[in-house]
Order: C-alpha cells, then sequence, then structure tokens
C-alpha cells in the first residue's frame, strides 16, 4: 500500500530532525557550511534536466529537497522558522502572485501573466533601486539578462555593441532577450553540443 500523499515528506522531516540529533557531522552544521552543497546540489539538478533523464531528475530533485529540510531543522532548532513556515510563506506568495488563478482575476497570455507577476513582485519588493535583489553571484549570461530585465522594465535602452568583449557579450544577452532565448541555457545546449 503506497503512502498517503504528504506522507513521506512528514516522514522525511522526521529522519531530517532524527540525524541532525544523532549524527556528529550532520549536527555540526550550519547555514553557511551547508552553503555550497546547496549550490552543487542545484547545479545537478541542472544537469539532470539538460541531459532529459528522469531517473536521475528525481533523484537529484530529491537531494535539493534535502538541502531544504536540512536548513529549515537547522533554523527549527535556533527558533528562526520552521519547515511550515517556509510551506506557508511560499504559499501566500503563490496565492498572492497569481490572481489570476486565486483571485478571479484576469489571466491572458503567458507573457501578461508573467508581466502581472513582475508588477506584484515590484510593489512586494519596494526596492531602492532596479538591480535590487539579484544576487551578483549569479553565473554571468544569467545575471546579465535579470540586469537586462529589470533595466528595460524601467524604460532604458538595450546595449549595443561595443568594441570590448563584455559589451558585444551583453549585446548577445540582450540579442537572446529579443528572441525568447534563454542564454545560459542556450551557451549550456551548445557546449553540450561539444561533447
Amino acid at each position: 500500500m503506497s503512502p498517503a500523499a504528504g506522507e513521506p515528506l512528514l516522514e522525511f522531516l522526521e529522519v531530517m530532525r532524527r540525524l541532525r540529533a544523532e549524527c556528529a557531522w550532520k549536527a555540526g552544521q550550519t547555514h553557511r557550511s551547508l552553503a555550497r552543497y546547496l549550490l552543487e546540489e542545484t547545479h545537478e539538478t541542472l544537469e539532470a534536466i539538460d541531459t532529459g533523464d528522469a531517473a536521475l531528475l528525481r533523484e537529484e530533485l530529491g537531494d535539493l529537497l534535502l538541502q531544504v529540510y536540512f536548513h529549515a531543522v537547522i533554523a527549527e532548532e535556533t527558533g528562526e522558522f520552521t519547515l511550515d513556515d517556509v510551506a506557508g510563506d511560499i504559499i501566500t506568495k503563490m496565492r498572492r502572485r497569481n490572481p489570476h488563478v486565486f483571485a478571479d482575476a484576469p489571466g491572458g497570455t503567458p507573457g501578461e501573466i508573467n508581466e502581472a507577476w513582475e508588477a506584484i513582485k515590484a510593489t512586494e519588493k519596494q526596492r531602492d533601486s532596479v538591480t535590487d535583489g539579484i544576487p551578483p553571484t549569479l553565473p554571468a549570461l544569467l545575471y546579465a539578462d535579470k540586469v537586462l530585465d529589470r533595466l528595460a522594465r524601467a524604460g532604458a535602452e538595450a546595449p549595443s555593441p561595443g568594441d570590448d568583449l563584455g559589451d558585444r557579450l551583453l549585446a548577445l544577452v540582450a540579442e537572446a532577450r529579443v528572441s525568447g532565448t534563454d542564454p545560459e541555457q542556450a551557451l549550456r545546449d551548445a557546449v553540450r553540443r561539444l561533447l
């Protein structure tokens, strides 16, 4: 008999609590010490997506979920927040940012839905500059894409190619944006074709 929906998630929370209490290595970890593993698991998940291997993706999503639970259990111990708080916050955010589903607001095209999402997000964040909240540690192409997106929303002109290699790369990211292409994924796919 298969478990009821949600039971494995609750069981996994208990597994993580026990591991944290009884495993010396896991007990010694902090949010900071685990950061490298979160990054590593994220990249392994991206690799699984690139390969199209569903079994590998399932495994890597589990490893990524482990990181979420690990951080939540650490926070629970210190009284910062719980896994329920994390889930509750994201439920509230999804309901708020998807009024076309949860509040009988008009839906529209995927582009219009994304624009509404970004507008709601901008209202929530109340940023001091258009680039606030974009982590500068993102891969360079993704970072450039995010910055160009924010600048475009603020009415800035797309960059034109210059003589500098960086300027030309930035112009290529702008070109990818105009064509609706994810420049990070396009480059990953091109590199994969070399292998």
